[in-house]
């Protein structure tokens, strides 16, 4: 197969992920759906020859030490490729995400309008959260695009690998891969306080190290931004207290409660007419209730905070939900099964409806 012309053809469809695997086809995700591909079944030489010929001398050699390698790539005029590549059972595989060749425009996005305010923030640590697949990368360029258009400062990206490339506008943007650029995440943290950031963008805090790196970021004047895999706010600031042991957690929680900016939670939910995914969006704001709740390690009050927090720019999952079902954006199925407590969600619709004087059917 012509690996480029595949590509050149997923991304026609709309695809935000490609599969290449040995003993099927082709597949895409497109709306966040498998799809198969009229292509023929792979074989082992077909993927090997395909997907080698992505990766530059350097590279293999990583791949067949480690077994497996992150890399980017760029088709020009196309877009850009986030490309996993393994072996499965001793045959190569990959998987692709699609990338913009431009970053997102917050505005552009449907996201709630608190998150330009997290984004100019001038110190402190704000996360963006979620499953794989959720659009937490492209949220967080958002952020930084819109950093870069409004603010004279300077931001460094630490990613593995590079994925939203940036033009420098009212900003200066420095981006730094791993494995090409830098060793580690926690080294290039290190670092990045001696090359005079305003803003630090971590690709995401994937261990302890990393975690304390990010912290004394934030604790020195900089506005830290970061991924984490987590399904909400509270569990987030959970996880990351949680990552240390019994005996640090105390102090760990302290310096989280003083830098703690915000966390904001997705999902992207299937579209009702068939055609995309909206992103619901959950959002914790740091105030001096949230910071208090953390500091006396009430974590599960914080919930009731988000709940009743909108005046602060706050919204629960299930609210997001309701919000986007209400506008028809989304499916009643899809809406309560993408929440984590759809008793409360069913609660809320009965309600609307009710106070509306519509007459609503809830099985």
């Amino acid at each position: 197969m012509n690996i480029i012309d595949f590509l050149r053809t997923a991304v026609q469809k709309t695809a935000s992920d490609i599969h290449i695997k040995v003993g099927t086809s082709p597949v895409l995700r497109i709306d966040g759906r498998i799809v198969p591909t009229e292509y023929k079944v792979l074989t082992p030489a077909d993927t090997r020859q395909a997907i080698y010929s992505l990766m530059n001398t350097e590279q293999r050699q990583v791949f067949e030490m480690n077994r497996e390698i992150d890399i980017s790539l760029t088709i020009e005029g196309l877009a850009r490729f986030r490309v996993n590549v393994y072996f499965e059972q001793g045959n190569i595989g990959a998987a692709f995400r699609v990338i913009p060749l431009k970053p997102p425009v917050i505005d552009q996005m449907d996201l709630p309008p608190v998150m330009k305010k997290l984004a100019l923030e001038r110190q402190g640590l704000v996360l963006v959260t979620g499953p794989t697949g959720s659009g937490k990368s492209t949220t967080l360029a958002s952020m930084v695009e819109f950093i870069n258009t409004t603010k004279d400062v300077h931001v460094l990206t630490i990613e593995d690998p590079v994925e939203f490339i940036y033009t420098n506008k009212k900003s200066v943007v420095t981006q730094r891969e791993l494995g090409a650029d830098t060793l580690t995440y926690p080294n290039a943290i290190k670092y990045a306080l001696r090359q005079d950031p305003d803003v630090i963008l971590i690709g995401e805090m994937r261990d302890q190290e990393t975690i304390l790196a990010a912290v004394k970021a934030a604790e020195t004047g900089h506005l830290v931004m970061s991924t984490m895999h987590t399904t909400d706010c509270v569990g987030t600031v959970s996880r990351i207290i949680s990552t240390f042991p019994p005996h640090e957690q105390d102090g760990i929680r302290q310096r989280l409660g003083m830098i703690l900016r915000g966390a904001i939670s997705q999902r992207l939910v299937p579209r009702s007419n068939g055609r995309g995914r909206r992103a619901a969006v959950e959002v914790l704001v740091s105030t001096p209730t949230v910071q208090d709740l953390v500091l006396k390690n009430d974590l599960e009050a914080l919930y009731h905070v988000i709940n009743q927090g909108q005046m602060d720019g706050m919204l629960s999952m299930n609210m997001a939900l309701f919000n986007l079902y209400q506008e028809d954006a989304i499916s009643l199925d899809d809406a309560l099964s993408y929440s984590e407590n759809p008793n409360e969600l069913q609660r809320m619709m009965r309600g609307a409806f009710h106070g509306s004087g519509n007459s609503f059917q809830m099985n």
